[in-house]
């Protein structure tokens, strides 16, 4: 028998199918990455119309059937409609969706890759923070949720913490000034390293409250180009368009 149930997520792709119908993928905070269909919901004047488009953010009832899920009802809290005037922005955003909708899966823990979606939307929004950077600082913690982010806090051969100054996208991590001559790598600033601590280490909630010089900001693009390029092999295709 199924049963009604109640999830709380955020939109990641919505497709349709059939006329008037739509399969929607959600991330939950309870379920992790579900697909559910929506009966009617492109309906003009269906009360779904709105709830089942990406980066809608809130409550949803869904019918639990032996093997997929229908939308019953949805309690938004928040549209993200401001993206929808920043075409850069929506841009990074989609490519954020597109991110998590490859990584997460179906009944696992997706809380932290929820938090993060829905706080890099909101950095998105506002004019205070480099929209690159909010870019890189996604990337970096999103791969560092899922178990595959760099060692960067003691040098990965000597364990030391002073003189990091040599990152190595290959090995994964930072190394002293010293070991660092043995290794393929890159030197970088004092601040780079600092800030690549920070974003591994703060809570995703406190993540979007920094800048950095022009410099450092160079510094983590060739970082995570490199470190991306290496570790996620993945086509995005929402960064054809972005770059």
């Amino acid at each position: 028998m199924g049963q009604s149930v109640i999830v709380m997520g955020m939109v990641l792709t919505a497709m349709p199918i059939s006329e008037y119908d739509k399969r929607i993928t959600i991330l939950t905070k309870e379920r992790g990455k579900i697909t559910a269909f929506a009966r009617g919901a492109r309906r003009p004047g269906s009360q779904l119309l709105a709830a089942t488009n990406p980066f809608v953010f809130g409550e949803f009832e869904l019918y639990e059937g032996r093997s997929s899920y229908n939308l019953l009802k949805a309690n938004i809290r928040d549209y993200f409609r401001e993206l929808v005037n920043d075409l850069d922005a929506a841009y990074l955003g989609f490519y954020f969706m597109e991110f998590a909708e490859y990584y997460c899966q179906e009944n696992n823990d997706e809380k932290e890759m929820l938090k993060l979606l829905y706080q890099s939307l909101r950095a998105l929004e506002k004019t205070s923070i480099p929209k690159e950077l909010v870019r890189l600082i996604f990337e970096l913690k999103a791969i560092t949720i899922n178990g595959e982010g760099p060692s960067v806090f003691s040098c990965m051969e000597c364990h030391t913490g002073e003189e990091l100054s040599i990152f190595s996208v290959k090995r994964g991590g930072i190394f002293c000034s010293r070991c660092g001559q043995k290794v393929p790598g890159m030197r970088i600033l004092d601040s780079t390293r600092y800030t690549l601590q920070y974003i591994i280490s703060t809570p995703v909630e406190k993540l979007y409250s920094f800048t950095v010089s022009a410099e450092v900001l160079e510094e983590l693009k060739r970082i995570m180009k490199e470190y991306m390029a290496c570790y996620v092999h993945h086509d995005f295709k929402s960064l054809q368009i972005f770059g």
